[in-house]
């Protein structure tokens, strides 16, 4: 199997998506009872922490490279 590049904004987009599908498995279970509004705003906000971490991440790697690049 080939490697693949790691790339933290899709990690924190998918755990995400599970923290929101968990909160309504439990909402629908009637383990807890979250207001209707807390599910529905955390997608948004993870997409946003996503994004600033996708931007970050390529100026670090960016970074990373210029400075491991061969001086001639």
């Amino acid at each position: 199997m080939k490697r693949h590049a790691f790339e933290p904004a899709r990690l924190i987009t998918g755990l995400t998506a599970l923290g929101v599908g968990g909160a309504y498995v439990c909402e629908a279970a009637g383990v807890v009872d979250l207001p209707g509004a807390l599910p529905v705003l955390a997608v948004p906000a993870g997409l946003c922490l996503a994004g600033v971490t996708a931007a970050v991440w390529s100026v670090v790697r960016r970074q990373c490279s210029k400075s491991s690049a061969p001086r001639g």
